[in-house]
């Protein structure tokens, strides 16, 4: 096997303007999947922490690695991360690469250990949310910085490849009326009318965020209100005038949400991360992988999603008509 080529927490650039992220779906006949789909609210922001976890067909726990060199591709359980494990696993056979899939197994406390015994050989991960789950800290946000510190803390037998550019996280969002009206672009531009604004999000949004929201971009809001699933909607019929809400959240697109840029960093970074049993892949994997991450971004991570959330297409067939678009397969 080829020796496994650290990457150090290198990250492509976010694109100007990227929107932060997250996920729920649109009617009641979608809001079991979209609870699934965020894993969020309930975890404290953590993509694939909390919860109870589900072992699906062809996932379970056995520490063995499957035979013959094979890579074996996880994912925890929600449609975004059964998507992301779709991609990287066909973009591997794409390259030749023999994969085994094991997706929906559960939530981080499930897969991390499957990874380490090797039973898991690549698992679609966020890096902030990661860094947090070993116990680390970043003073600087950012992608980079986060990177370096989980490159630091991950255990010998682990490692990261690129970030992609594309984040799953929180978010402050406007309607696109008062974006239009207002020239509302980044959460420092709220200055000036967070007086007159209701905020919503999940319900420990106000008790986490406030006083961040104050001493990083000066911001006081008239009130708060706890909106939990509903505040796309909330944002959408003026109940609120700004919403936490995630950025790979299909409703976003859905309601023609604008997600403010956070020049600042308040959220930090949360960017699609392969992490990897290091004995179990080698050069072409790693290459592969990393070309996906440099073709991922948040805005088309979340046109995806709607397919898979809100148009109910299959996310084996998303994953790929995306790389044959993105010239990956």
């Amino acid at each position: 096997m080829s020796t496994f080529i650290p990457l150090n927490g290198s990250t492509a650039p976010k694109p100007a303007g990227a929107a932060a992220v997250r996920r729920t779906a649109s009617v009641a006949a979608l809001a079991a999947l979209a609870l699934a789909a965020t894993a969020c609210s309930s975890s404290g922001g953590d993509p694939l922490g909390g919860g109870a976890s589900t072992s699906a067909a062809g996932g379970g726990t056995s520490a063995a690695a499957a035979p013959g060199g094979t890579v074996v591709v996880g994912s925890a359980n929600f449609p975004e991360n059964v998507l992301l494990g779709s991609i990287y696993a066909q973009a591997l056979r794409a390259k030749g690469v023999k994969v085994e899939e094991k997706f929906n197994i559960g939530s981080r406390e499930v897969l991390y250990g499957q990874l380490q015994s090797g039973s898991l050989s690549v698992l679609p991960e966020y890096n902030g949310a990661l860094l947090a789950y070993l116990g680390g800290k970043s003073a600087d946000p950012t992608a980079a910085a986060v990177n370096a510190e989980l490159t630091k803390t991950l255990p010998a037998s682990l490692g990261i490849l690129e970030s992609s550019p594309a984040e799953d996280k929180d978010t402050l969002s406007i309607s696109q009326e008062s974006a239009d009206k207002l020239g509302l672009k980044t959460i420092a531009d709220l200055a000036a009318k967070a007086g007159e604004f209701t905020i919503g999000g999940p319900p420990e949004f106000k008790s986490r965020q406030e006083q961040s929201l104050k001493d990083v971009y000066g911001l006081t809001f008239k009130e708060w209100k706890s909106t939990g699933e509903t505040t796309a909607n909330a944002v959408k019929d003026g109940s609120i005038q700004v919403g936490n809400v995630f950025s790979t959240d299909p409703k976003i697109t859905q309601l023609k949400l604008v997600p403010l840029a956070d020049p600042k960093n308040l959220f930090g970074a949360q960017n699609v991360t392969p992490l990897v049993n290091k004995a179990k892949v080698d050069a072409t994997t790693t290459g592969a992988l990393n070309a996906v991450s440099a073709k991922l971004d948040t805005a088309g991570l979340l046109a995806l999603m709607k397919k898979v959330a809100v148009d109910k297409e299959d996310p084996s067939a998303v994953a790929k008509d995306w790389l044959k678009s993105s010239g990956l397969s």
